[in-house]
């Protein structure tokens, strides 16, 4: 096929190469995988090898990070009585390093002055064995003893008549006894023997305080570079995040540390009283397991407990001893720890035992030590850093879904006492109407929007009908009056006050049963939600009735009595606007409620109020007003009731009444005579 040459070129020009080569174009393989997946799994498997085959290196970095969070207040309190960056690190460091020292000569003391009493104490806990033996508990366990004995006994001696024991030989030969001698040692094998179990400890300790000063150092680089990582296309949210957190570890860590010492404290100056031996290890040791979840509180009572059984001829001192763990840890870890920093870590229950197993598989007793402190980094570095936000989520102790969401999973799945079970726990800071409007209504909505997807099934539309008019069944008789939270301005799932004005005094035609109509669209969520405006009207005074759809449909619109209605309020949870049967609804309505106002209520509508104002897409020709929330129906409500009221008292005055006006949720006074 011959090509053609546009008018007005040379054909010799279009062969001259251009003066830039094009660059090939890449195109990407058709029905190529993405490894989306495999990425995050080969990075994390590389990182938990790298921590565990390099733990000789990570674990003093890992402590001269926690003591640096420690340290941090230390260092800036110095900075601000004008020393130098160095000196404040060093006389840090060294104040720390004295300290750590000060401990482990106290251990070692303490620790030869135990071992050295052990022979002491043994004669008391052979009296005490002795003595359990002669017990019923100790007759019990020889009886199961003797039992056992006698059935390992039986199957020898069954082997042994099957099998007759073999002559020895009379020739066999006498053995050799071979002494062998051994050198005596030199001075550098004696010196070798004695510091080689102290050298890998005071290198990690040596390492630890070498990285601790570099790090106090460059704190501010080391920010930086933080930041960087984080994203440094906001700066200034991701600098006040990392601010944040450091300020929050350090204040953790120090509080944490400090509780520690002083319940130690109080664990040795109960031990010296009680009269057990070496109550400074024992405070030093129960301080260190504080550290340690779970276990650490079993550990630190144990063995001075079972001190005092050696040391005491009786059991009274033993005694002592567990009831001073008893009273202390709980009241340590209940009360205290909540008073000085909130909840006790931040941590989920099963995070705080996760994170104890893997550490300690990756460091041993000293990743157990480290555990919780290095998950509460990792927590809040999810809280703060966009990147790691699924480490919050996994860890956290914060709830993973919003009150919303656990609330639309509850009704979606159609448990009725899980979803009462959620409400009374939301209502114990929340007013029921705000309650409402805030929580249910919005999972509502949620609810609304899958179902126009298509993804509801019919079973789970009816299991949602069926929950919610169960809970507004059993919210029937709780107050709509603020909650205790109102006074304290504490804040949660909803306001702790009502929604809409406080109830005035009504007229005594808006009282009657029946005043107020509260007609559900055609939607399977808007029977719920016209018995929640129902009952919230009801609770403020009003006379309510409510009106399902299929009583005022076109083949049942002539049987329907309004009865002593002063108002119509038709509710419909419409995703996109005014749907056409509420139109015809509200038309019907009109025609067989003549000169009575009606109130279209389309809660979830997607035009704003602004729009409804101005007369859109979603404003109703027919109502006489339209609302776009449970609120603003209720402040409409009550506003024509109030209305009404000031008009039959002027009405009373002068002898001429109007009717309320309601248009757009708002009121209007009656005009003067002969406008």
């Amino acid at each position: 096929m011959r090509s053609r040459t546009p008018v007005g070129v040379e054909p010799a020009a279009r062969l001259e190469p251009p003066l830039i080569p094009p660059r090939p174009t890449r195109i990407a393989a058709a029905e190529t995988p993405r490894a989306a997946m495999a990425s995050p799994v080969v990075v994390g498997a590389t990182i938990i090898a790298a921590l565990y085959f390099g733990r000789e290196i990570f674990i003093p970095i890992a402590i001269a990070l926690l003591l640096s969070f420690v340290l941090t207040p230390l260092v800036s309190r110095l900075r601000r009585l004008r020393l130098p960056r160095l000196a404040a690190v060093g006389i840090s460091v060294l104040l720390t390093l004295g300290i750590v020292a000060a401990l482990a000569t106290l251990i070692g003391i303490q620790a030869a002055d135990l071992a050295g009493d052990v022979p002491r104490y043994r004669a008391t806990i052979e009296r005490k064995i002795d003595g359990l033996r002669d017990s019923p508990v100790g007759h019990l366990t020889g009886y199961v003893a003797n039992i056992g004995r006698a059935l390992h006994g039986g199957g020898k001696d069954a082997a042994g008549a099957a099998t007759p024991p073999a002559a020895p030989p009379s020739d066999a030969p006498k053995p050799v006894l071979v002494e062998v001698a051994a050198s005596q040692p030199g001075p550098l094998e004696t010196l070798g023997t004695v510091l080689s179990p102290v050298m890998h400890p005071l290198a990690t300790v040596g390492i630890v305080f070498v990285v601790l000063l570099f790090v106090l150092m460059q704190r501010e680089d080391l920010r930086d570079r933080m930041i960087r990582l984080a994203g440094s296309s906001d700066l200034h949210r991701t600098t006040v995040a990392i601010d944040d957190a450091a300020r929050r570890l350090s204040r953790y860590f120090v509080v944490q540390l400090a509780l520690n010492a002083a319940f130690g404290i109080v664990i040795g100056v109960g031990l010296y009283v009680i009269g057990v031996p070496n109550p400074v290890l024992w405070a030093i040791f129960s301080a260190l397991m504080r550290f340690v979840p779970y276990l650490g509180a079993v550990l630190s009572a144990t063995l001075p407990m079972a001190l005092a059984a050696a040391v005491d001829p009786g059991w009274n001192m033993m005694i002592a001893v567990a009831i001073l763990f008893v009273i202390l840890e709980p009241l340590t870890g209940q009360v205290f720890e909540p008073i000085f920093y909130g909840q006790s870590t931040g941590l989920s229950p099963f995070a705080v035992l996760v994170s104890a197993l893997f550490w300690t598989w990756l460091w041993g007793p000293v990743g157990l030590l480290l555990s919780t402190p290095l998950t509460v980094c990792l927590v809040v570095l999810g809280r703060h850093v966009e990147h790691l936000e699924f480490l919050d989520v996994l860890f956290g102790d914060r709830p993973a879904l919003t009150p919303v969401q656990n609330f639309y999973q509850r009704i979606l799945a159609g448990d009725s006492e899980e979803v009462l079970g959620h409400a009374e726990l939301i209502l114990q800071h929340c007013a029921l109407s705000s309650y409402y409007d805030e929580v249910v209504l919005k999972a509502l909505e949620l609810a609304a929007r899958d179902a126009a997807r298509g993804v509801l099934t019919t079973r789970q539309k009816g299991a949602m009908r069926a929950a919610l008019a169960e809970l507004i069944a059993d919210l029937s008789e709780r107050s709509d009056a603020a909650t205790g939270a109102a006074a304290d301005g504490a804040g949660g799932a909803c306001s702790p006050l009502p929604v809409g004005p406080p109830p005035e005094a009504l007229p005594a035609a808006w009282t009657r049963q029946g005043a107020v109509l509260c007609v559900a669209g055609r939607g399977f969520l808007d029977e719920a939600a016209t018995a929640i405006l129902a009952q919230i009207l009801e609770k403020r005074g009003l006379g309510v009735r409510t009106v399902p759809f299929a009583e005022t449909a076109s083949v049942r619109i002539g049987r329907f009595e309004p009865g002593p209605a002063r108002m119509g309020c038709v509710v419909s949870l419409a995703l996109d606007g005014e749907p056409t049967h509420l139109r015809r609804l509200v038309r019907r309505l009109k025609g067989r409620m003549a000169g009575v106002p009606i109130l279209l209520g389309l809660w979830l509508t997607r035009d704003g109020p602004a729009s409804r104002a101005a007369g859109g897409p979603g404003r109703a020709a027919e109502a006489d007003g339209q609302v776009g929330s449970l609120r603003e129906a209720i402040e409409a409500v009550l506003a024509a009731a109030q209305e009404s009221a000031a008009q039959e008292s002027a009405a009373a005055e002068t002898g001429a009444g109007a009717a309320p006006d309601i248009r757009d949720g708002t009121s209007r006074r009656p005009a003067p005579a002969g406008a």
